[in-house]
């Protein structure tokens, strides 16, 4: 094979995506850096890692479900409604931290498995099983809480699980990584990923081959809760609350760094690395222009045109494959 032809087939590959990704987020630092003198503060920064471990956590449960072809829109509801139990088993019923910690993540493993039930055995789309699920995690986080937050009154060891930190770096970025090297392990080592990749790639072939499609579908969408509710835990000790109304935008930033990582939307190609960089590029854009005091709503618009670059990438890549 010569030189021509390996050239292509990387260019073609998902890869490729990765390292522009990759190159694009090392750019934006030096830009933001030169632009503003504040950007590569460490103040700043240990804010940005902050930023990027919570969506960085609920990217990785959607990196599984869209290499499925499927997409779950509840994960930022999902992520609150965690929260919000954690909060009741810690404050409201008075358990130890662990067992509140345990609840939160048994109730996104709950709302993900739902998920999965409801688009595997009842055959509804998952965009529509998804938003459903979005509005129940919405409202159940409202009813649960009485429309108030609740606090973490004396329990300074819950708040360490997201600001401790170690080495100066936040607990909740440590997390982020463990939570990263677990899922790349899941993904590239174990039954449910060799699965998760079959589902995306031919679905019916894979029903065909003997494969009890439904099972690991389930599967692959409680996996997708049970990171969100890690992702409520920490976003709960991180605000020192469990804020009922919190959540709603969570999904769609998940699904942005998820896509501009390299993850395919039509199915079968992702990387947990690629889905790391995709959380960096849209924390760090969003830190770099928040810090030039450009206004929010523009930048929502970069966010969405990157993202859609990112998709159109994707498209041409499997044209020309």
């Amino acid at each position: 094979m010569n030189t021509n032809t390996l050239t292509k087939k990387f260019f073609r590959s998902d890869a490729a995506q990765r390292l522009l990704a990759f190159a694009g987020l090392i750019i934006m630092f030096v830009v933001f850096s030169l632009a503003s003198p504040h950007f590569f503060q460490w103040s700043n920064i240990k804010g940005l890692l902050l930023a990027t471990s919570v969506n960085g956590v609920l990217a990785l449960g959607v990196t599984f479900v869209i290499i499925t072809a499927g997409i779950d829109l509840s994960v930022g509801t999902v992520m609150t409604l965690a929260a919000v139990m954690t909060g009741v088993f810690i404050t409201n019923l008075g358990f130890p931290i662990p067992v509140g910690i345990i609840g939160g993540l048994l109730t996104g493993a709950l709302a993900g498995l739902t998920n999965g039930v409801v688009i595997a055995k009842m055959k509804i789309p998952p965009f529509v099983a998804t938003l459903g699920m979005l509005y129940i995690a919405k409202g159940l986080s409202l009813v649960i809480s009485g429309l108030k937050p609740i606090y973490f009154t004396n329990t300074p060891l819950f708040t360490k699980i997201a600001m401790g930190d170690l080495f100066g770096v936040p607990s909740a970025v440590l997390i982020f990584f463990a939570a990263a090297l677990v899922a790349h392990l899941i993904l590239t080592k174990t039954v449910l990923g060799r699965y998760t990749f079959a589902l995306g790639s031919n679905e019916e072939a894979t029903r065909l081959s003997g494969v009890n499609v439904d099972k690991w579908k389930m599967a692959v969408y409680m996996l997708a809760g049970c990171f969100s509710g890690l992702a409520g835990v920490m976003i709960a000790a991180r605000l020192n609350s469990a804020q009922p109304a919190l959540g709603a935008g969570y999904e769609l930033e998940a699904i942005a760094a998820v896509v501009i990582g390299g993850t395919s939307l039509s199915g079968g190609e992702g990387n947990i690395m690629g889905t790391v960089i995709g959380a960096f590029v849209i924390s760090v854009l969003t830190n770099g222009l928040r810090i030039l005091s450009i206004p929010q709503e523009w930048q929502i618009v970069v966010t969405g045109a990157i993202v859609i670059l990112a998709v159109y990438a994707d498209i041409l890549r499997r044209q020309r494959s």
